[in-house]
């Protein structure tokens, strides 16, 4: 089990209500933010996850956290039948949509409210499942990748995105300078949410990653496991076949 960090602390919500609440609140600043405190890197990682999912020639694709759709949007490059984009953010969503609509794909791309652990989708219908900055908010990591094992086709690919500690000096000093202090004092600014930037931080503090994420992974049953991290640590792509 891994441990649950919650935005708002303890109270009568679960994680699900307040990460849900937390994105409403941000998505009016969630692009420019994740441009701006990225230093525009969060491109070239998008990249890397496509070019990943190209491998696996898909069709159908499912994007869990979706958000504001910016994964959904870039593996439109693969040319794929149809991009299913999914989050529990009504907010994320509505901007998201605003966007696809600006880009003239309303034909490839759908984006829907939903539950990542309990998928409204039949078994065995995707070719290939991403989620980007999206496992560390699950309430139940491994109900999550279950649900995600069960929509995918037998040998299609999952494909993950995630934030992780640096470890070599000095980047995992000025990482945590970072992430622990300036994050949240910009996000603070910009949001008006004061606890949206600095429960960021502390979710990537609990998430299990590397080797403790590949071992989850396998524990839901996926095959073929790889985790490469990309710019010194500071992320992971992560991938693994049904």
């Amino acid at each position: 089990m891994t441990k649950t960090v919650l935005p708002y602390g303890p109270g009568r919500q679960g994680k699900k209500e307040q990460v849900e609440q937390m994105f409403n609140n941000i998505a009016h600043r969630y692009d420019f933010l994740n441009h701006f405190l990225s230093l525009g890197i969060d491109k070239i990682w998008r990249r890397r996850l496509v070019k990943r999912v190209a491998e696996a020639h898909p069709k159908e694709i499912l994007d869990v956290a979706t958000g504001t759709g910016d994964v959904a949007i870039a593996l439109c490059a693969l040319k794929p039948s149809r991009v299913t984009g999914i989050d529990i953010s009504a907010g994320m969503l509505e901007k998201g949509r605003a966007k696809v609509q600006r880009r003239g794909l309303e034909k490839m791309i759908r984006l829907q409210q939903a539950d990542s652990e309990h998928l409204p989708f039949s078994d065995r219908q995707f070719d290939a499942v991403t989620v980007a900055y999206g496992v560390r908010n699950f309430e139940h990591l491994e109900l999550g990748l279950q649900e995600i094992f069960r929509v995918l086709k037998p040998g299609g690919l999952l494909v993950v995105l995630e934030f992780s500690k640096p470890a070599r000096f000095p980047l995992a000093q000025l990482f945590r300078v970072y992430f622990r202090y300036i994050l949240p004092w910009v996000g603070k600014l910009f949001t008006h949410d004061p606890r949206a930037y600095t429960y960021l931080p502390e979710s990537v503090q609990a998430f299990p990653e590397g080797p403790a994420f590949e071992a989850i992974l396998r524990q839901q049953g996926f095959q073929e496991t790889t985790c490469k991290p990309l710019s010194s640590g500071i992320t992971t792509l992560y991938s693994a076949r049904r």
